[in-house]
């Protein structure tokens, strides 16, 4: 008898747990909307890349996508749960450019991406970051 018991308050503690980091992922993602609406910022539709750019995750829809002097916010079509599998490589149809709406990168479709200030980069790593969890 005291089995499924058990197994009734470990599922509903993984629920729990689900149900917080899909409440957490909800409220970053609004914070970036907000962002992108407050900031008011201009997307493009293109952007050249290199071999020494990177990216550093915000959420599973967004990413900031950094290159030497240059960043921008790339949002996804949908979630990309494919970030975490691959090394960080774009997938390029065009030579070395990254077109919105036509290229994906680790088979995440791009939706839009805007250009970023070095000020704008830092307000965006610092959105979902509890105080003193930097290091």
């Amino acid at each position: 008898m005291k089995t499924p018991k058990l197994t009734i308050l470990a599922a509903m503690a993984l629920t729990a747990c689900a149900t917080q980091e899909d409440s957490v992922t909800q409220d970053t993602e609004q914070a970036v909307r907000d962002f992108i609406a407050v900031r008011e910022l201009a997307e493009t539709d293109k952007l050249r890349t290199a071999n020494q750019d990177h990216w550093d995750e915000i959420d599973l829809n967004f990413i900031i996508y950094k290159k030497r002097k240059q960043a921008y916010l790339i949002e996804f079509a949908r979630r990309c749960r494919e970030l975490h599998e691959y090394p960080v490589v774009a997938d390029v149809r065009n030579g070395n450019e990254i077109r919105a709406r036509f290229d994906t990168i680790r088979g995440c479709q791009i939706a839009k991406m805007f250009p970023l200030t070095e000020g704008e980069v830092a307000e965006l790593e610092a959105i979902g970051e509890s105080p003193g969890s930097r290091n």
